[in-house]
């Protein structure tokens, strides 16, 4: 059988050939997204370059991903950050969602007036464990039924807060749909329901109003956002399938022009005994994005996060010339850096920050507590210690030349004793971007999906 993935960016519309006979890519394209007239446009040119490679292809399948016009814009509420916040932001993420931002308690006016000029696709609206706290979650539904914007609602709290909710969203006019607690108990985790709530109104609502309608006609499967594409392939990779196994416990950055992706398909639990556990369980595929760490439409932030004293020590560079070049692309995101240049030193120093910036956001924090035994630690959040393998995504790393530089980023070093970091990951780069194509395949022949990234990632089947 012969598949076509479309992976359809904000940029780029990028295709991918593939013979699950001889399981191997035929040849892959790109061509410029044309969201602002009609995708299929920048489809059928990117069809066009394929086939000056490998001739006609006469494709059993199209599947298909997206992350056009920004992908899924999501705000997420809980009640306590540590736990229904955090639960919340844990399911929109992992559903392929871009968090915008996360609160906690109940949001007060100018909070509000925040998520209306965030103008949010959807609003994960949760809050209390069942049986517990249900009044902060029904005030927040009162301040959301409010807001200005025609954004989408899914609750995913204290079950016995629905009623009430119910009758206050059906009196909003808004589009809005509830399912299962992200926290039905203290310190659980329950977050599938709402990841799949996630994904059905980005099939009913987002795919129309980002223009993907045809594209979604032509397509065997779903539409899915791009970032849960790639976690799937890196899930596949990880764990293999019944046949074969995968490479086991990874990690991944993707590293873009406006964010920052980190998956991590690993339990993460304690690598240490003097080290226990604390805060929320956190699910084996986890993935977090970072909307204030990118290359270019974030990148003042970026480094702001880093420091310009940072990233000039780093590339041995001025913190004016730092600054000029952040200035300059800033205001042109098109610009790309000399081979070989200072700019390009900057860039590799901005990027292997952003990397590191991420990581440790995304990993466990490790702090040191006094017992009658003497001292021991906690951890909350994963522990990446011992995972073996970091792959590197993304232009900004894979286009550069030196993408294992910027992938140090990843690892644990001399002063990361409270970032649970890989410390000695093998690192391997999605060179051919295939991460999303596959984790698109998967959902039909995974053993063509895990054979291919084998070959392509590893050099090997």
């Amino acid at each position: 059988m012969k598949f076509l993935t479309a992976d359809i960016g904000s940029t780029y519309t990028k295709l991918a050939a593939i013979d699950s006979v001889t399981r191997e890519i035929l040849a892959t394209s790109a061509s410029f997204t044309t969201i602002s007239t009609d995708v299929t446009t920048g489809f059928y040119k990117a069809l066009e370059i394929l086939e000056t490679k490998i001739g006609k292809f006469d494709y059993d399948k199209l599947l298909c991903c997206s992350s056009a016009a920004g992908g899924l814009k999501m705000v997420a509420l809980g009640l306590v950050p540590s736990l229904t916040a955090k639960a919340a932001k844990m399911a929109a993420s992992s559903a392929g969602a871009k968090v915008v931002k996360t609160y906690s308690f109940e949001i007060s006016n100018a909070e509000a007036k925040e998520i209306e000029e965030i103008s949010p696709d959807l609003v994960l609206l949760c809050g209390g464990t069942d049986g517990g706290n249900k009044e902060i979650i029904i005030a927040n539904a009162k301040k959301l039924s409010s807001i200005k914007g025609d954004f989408s609602i899914i609750v995913a709290g204290n079950k016995s807060a629905e009623d009430q909710i119910t009758q206050i969203l059906q009196e909003s006019g808004k589009h809005w749909t509830i399912t299962q607690n992200v926290m039905p108990e203290f310190n659980k985790l329950n977050i599938e329901p709402a990841k799949d709530c996630i994904r059905e109104l980005f099939i009913e609502r987002i795919i129309e109003a980002k223009g993907l309608t045809t594209i979604s006609n032509m397509c065997s499967g779903e539409v899915i956002p791009t970032p849960l594409a790639v976690m799937q392939g890196c899930s596949l990779l990880s764990k293999g399938t019944e046949k074969h196994k995968g490479v086991g416990e990874l990690i991944a950055v993707d590293l873009g022009g406006a964010t920052t992706d980190v998956y991590s398909m690993t339990d993460g639990t304690p690598s240490k005994d003097d080290i226990i556990y604390r805060g929320l369980p956190e699910p084996f595929a986890k993935r977090s994005v970072e909307g204030d760490l990118g290359m270019r439409y974030s990148l003042k932030s970026l480094a702001n996060e880093c420091t310009l004293k940072w990233v000039a020590a780093e590339s041995g560079e001025s913190e004016k010339l730092v600054n000029e070049w952040i200035e300059t692309c800033s205001a042109k995101p098109d610009t790309i850096a000399p081979k070989g240049s200072p700019q390009q030193r900057i860039e590799e120093a901005l990027a292997k920050g952003a990397v590191k910036t991420a990581l440790e956001r995304h990993c466990g924090y490790i702090e040191p507590i006094y017992t009658p035994m003497g001292q021991m630690y906690t951890i909350n959040g994963k522990d990446l210690t011992n995972v073996p393998l970091a792959i590197g995504i993304g232009g900004a790393i894979i286009n550069n030349p030196n993408p294992n530089k910027i992938m140090e980023g990843a690892k644990a070093g001399r002063g990361d004793l409270n970032y649970a970091k890989p410390k000695e990951p093998v690192v391997k780069t999605d060179s051919s971007y295939i991460l999303a194509s596959m984790g698109l395949l998967s959902a039909f022949d995974p053993e063509t999906a895990l054979a291919i990234m084998k070959k392509e990632i590893f050099n090997k089947i």
